[in-house]
């Protein structure tokens, strides 16, 4: 069975959950000012008070909700807040940027097909964590980003967009991170204009793009060796 993303006449109304810097969130941020995302990010999340992309999200005026995970007895009643504040806000797609918690099913079953993840690596290969180094480690000659739709398996879900980034000689795992995430800020933007757009096509585990202008691989999925 194939799945499709609604045409929308009105601004998509967007959500990011963050835990840090919210360098992925700036990237959205910028490109909805710009009018390439046909969105509106309504709310940001943290769970940590101390996240430098509150104060980005406060800057471009967009609502924000520090919602700690600490005071909360389990994960469910943790993500159950998190639930609450983004149907509040009459949200539509929920975009995570570095939010540094495994999501439950209760939060993935709400928000179905409504929830993208970015990770810094060629899913399937390396899902988790410390994922540069792993490719290092291995003897990749290429590593990349993905943007993915959000499963209960983690790192498992239908892949929108990945980028590829070649491993030099005499990369460590920062100096590959750095270069990822010029290509995560690229194709992040790039795969919510194609949800806003409702340009998505999913069967099983296969995303298909449909209609409108195509997409150029040289801008936004493969990088030089810089």
């Amino acid at each position: 069975m194939t799945d499709a993303i609604p045409t929308r006449r009105a601004p998509l109304r967007i959500a990011v959950l963050i835990s840090g810097s919210g360098s992925n969130l700036q990237a959205l941020i910028d490109r909805v000012a710009d009018g390439f995302i046909p969105a509106r990010i309504v709310l940001v999340i943290s769970n940590r008070a101390d996240a430098f992309g509150l104060e980005r999200a406060q800057k471009a005026g967009i609502p924000t909700r520090v919602i700690l995970h600490t005071p909360f007895p389990d994960r469910a009643s943790f993500e159950q807040a998190m639930i609450d504040a983004l149907l509040a806000a009459e949200v539509e797609l929920v975009c995570l940027a570095g939010f540094m918690r495994v999501l439950t099913p209760l939060f993935i079953r709400t928000f179905a097909g409504r929830l993208l993840n970015i990770h810094p690596a060629l899913l399937p290969a390396f899902p988790g964590l410390h994922v540069q180094q792993r490719a290092i480690d291995a003897g990749a000659r290429f590593s990349g980003a993905t943007v993915h739709f959000v499963t209960e398996e983690v790192d498992a879900g239908p892949i929108i967009a990945q980028a590829v980034v070649p491993i030099l000689d005499g990369d460590d795992a920062p100096s590959l991170a750095a270069r990822i995430l010029k290509r995560e800020h690229l194709i992040y933007p790039l795969a919510v204009k194609l949800y806003a757009e409702g340009r998505l096509r999913v069967a099983g585990q296969r995303v298909c793009v449909v209609d409108g202008e195509s997409i150029d691989p040289e801008e936004y999925l493969i990088s030089p060796a810089e």
